[in-house]
C-alpha cells in the first residue's frame, strides 16, 4: 500500500496557480486534542472545520502539505450524486435510504457553494455540468437517469440535450447529446482545499504539516503516534485514503489506487476558449474509462482521463493526453501542452463510499471513488455530526457492504487490470 512522504506538490496547473500558502510547521512533542484528524486533503479539512465549527479542540496532522495528493490534483468536477449508480445504494439500502443518500449529494454540492462565499475561497468555482454521451445507447440511458431522478429523488434540474442543442454548447463532434446539470460544476481544486484549510485554522483547528503518523494506538483515548512526538485525543479520524492501509489494515482490501491523469494546455484566449464550451461548464463523457474536460480561469482546457491500476503512469503522458484531447476537439491540434500530470484517487469494489467507525473512538472515511470533491464536504459534516453524538447520517453507510477486493496487495490490481480491458472493449461497442 502507498504511503505518505515529505514530497513538494507535483507540478502541476493547480500548484503553479495556488494561493500562497505558508507550510505549517511538523509535530514537535506531544499534544493533546479532543479530536486528531489524520489527512490533509479535503475529507480531513472538511472535517476537522465542521467538528471545530461545533466547539471541538481539533488538532490535523498531515504527512506532507494541505492538499498534496488527490484533493489538490483532481479535475475539479463537482457533480452530484456518487460513482457508483443509484440503483447500487437502492439494492442495498432500500428505497427510502436511497433517496437519502442523493439528497446528501445534492447538499454536498450546496456546501462547496456557502463555503466558498462564507470564506470567500478564490477557487474560480463556476456552476454547469454535462454528461455527454459517445453512442445512442448511452444517450437513452440519460434520458432514463432524467426520468428516474426527477420521479424517484425529486431532481428536477436536469436538461436533456439532443446533438443539435449540445452542439450550441460543446464545439465536438465527438457526442450525440447530453444531460445538463446547472447546480454542478468546478473548481479549483488545490484553491478550494487551501481555503477550507484557511477557514479550518481560523475556527481554531491546529494543522501540522510534514507530520507523517506512523502508527495509532487504538484505546478508548486514542493516540497518534508520529516521529517527532504523540497526539492523545478522545476522538481520532483517519482521512488519508490510499496512504491509510498501514495504520487500518482491515480498511486496505475495500480500496484500491487508480491513477488518473490531467493535462493543462497554453492559454488560448477568451474568445477561442469559449469557442470550444460557450458555456464554460465542465463536462464528462458516459464511457467507463472516462474523459472529464473544462476550462480554467485563465482560458486553458484542462483535460483528464485514462485510468491505470497498475500504479504506473503512461509512457509520454503529456502526448499521450493530448491523443485523447484532439479525439475531442481537433482543432486543438496548434495548441501547446503546459502541464502534465496525475495521481491516484481511492476506489471501492462498488464504487460506492466506504464510510464508518472502526471503534467507539476511531472513524474513517475512504472510497470516494473519483466524487471526493463533493462528497468530502457532507462527508465532513456527517462525521461531525456523529462525533458530537448526531450519528443518524453516518449510521446510513453501514448499510452498504463492501468486499475487498480479489487477489489481496498483491493480484488485485493485475486483476482489475484485465476487467478494465473488458470494459474498455464495451466503450467502443
Amino acid at each position: 500500500m502507498l504511503q505518505c512522504a515529505r514530497q513538494p506538490h507535483v507540478d502541476s496547473y493547480y500548484a503553479a496557480t495556488a494561493t500562497p500558502w505558508v507550510t505549517r510547521p511538523p509535530l514537535d512533542g506531544d499534544a493533546r486534542f479532543d479530536v486528531c484528524v489524520i489527512g490533509g486533503g479535503l475529507a480531513g479539512v472538511s472535517t476537522a472545520l465542521n467538528l471545530a465549527e461545533r466547539g471541538f479542540k481539533v488538532g490535523l496532522l498531515e504527512g506532507s502539505q494541505i492538499g498534496f495528493a488527490a484533493s489538490g490534483r483532481n479535475g475539479g468536477q463537482v457533480i452530484s450524486g456518487f460513482a457508483c449508480d443509484m440503483d447500487t445504494l437502492r439494492r442495498q439500502a432500500g428505497d427510502e435510504y436511497a433517496r437519502a443518500f442523493w439528497d446528501m449529494s445534492v447538499e454536498a454540492v450546496e456546501i462547496i457553494d456557502a463555503r466558498v462565499k462564507q470564506h470567500a475561497i478564490d477557487c474560480d468555482w463556476t456552476r454547469g455540468y454535462c454528461t455527454v454521451a459517445v453512442k445512442p445507447r448511452q444517450l437513452r440511458a440519460l434520458a432514463a437517469w432524467q426520468r428516474e431522478a426527477e420521479t424517484r429523488y425529486g431532481y428536477r434540474q436536469y436538461d436533456f440535450w439532443e446533438r443539435d442543442r449540445l452542439r450550441g454548447e460543446l464545439a465536438s463532434e465527438r457526442y450525440v447529446g447530453g444531460l445538463y446539470d446547472p447546480l454542478a460544476g468546478h473548481l479549483h481544486p488545490l484553491n478550494y482545499t487551501l481555503g477550507l484549510a484557511r477557514a479550518a485554522e481560523a475556527a481554531g483547528v491546529t494543522i501540522f504539516e510534514n507530520t507523517p503518523v506512523q502508527s495509532i494506538v487504538r484505546a478508548p483515548s486514542p493516540q497518534a503516534v508520529t516521529a517527532s512526538g504523540t497526539v492523545s485525543c478522545q476522538h481520532l479520524v483517519l482521512a488519508c485514503n490510499v496512504f491509510g492501509g498501514r495504520l487500518a489494515p482491515e480498511l486496505a482490501s475495500r480500496i484500491m489506487p487508480v491513477g488518473t491523469y490531467v493535462i493543462a494546455t497554453e492559454p488560448l484566449g477568451p474568445a477561442r476558449a469559449r469557442s470550444l464550451i460557450a458555456n464554460n461548464m465542465a463536462v464528462c463523457d458516459s464511457n467507463f474509462v472516462l474523459d472529464y474536460y473544462r476550462l480554467s480561469a485563465d482560458q486553458r482546457v484542462l483535460f483528464g482521463g485514462k485510468v491505470s491500476y497498475t500504479g504506473r503512469e503512461p509512457r509520454q503522458l503529456g502526448q499521450a493526453m493530448r491523443q485523447d484531447m484532439l479525439r475531442v476537439f481537433p482543432q486543438l491540434a496548434d495548441v501547446r501542452i503546459d502541464y502534465a500530470w496525475g495521481g491516484f484517487v481511492d476506489i471501492t469494489m462498488s464504487r460506492a463510499p466506504d464510510f464508518g467507525r472502526l471503534d467507539k473512538s476511531i472513524y474513517y472515511l475512504q472510497g470516494f471513488s473519483g466524487h471526493g470533491v463533493n462528497i468530502t464536504g457532507i462527508a465532513g459534516k456527517m462525521l461531525a455530526e456523529a462525533i458530537a453524538q448526531e450519528s443518524t447520517r453516518l449510521e446510513l453507510f453501514s448499510r452498504l457492504r463492501h468486499r475487498p477486493f480479489p487477489g489481496g496487495t498483491r493480484f488485485a490490481a493485475p486483476a482489475l487490470a484485465l476487467g478494465m480491458l473488458y470494459y474498455r472493449l464495451m466503450d467502443y461497442l
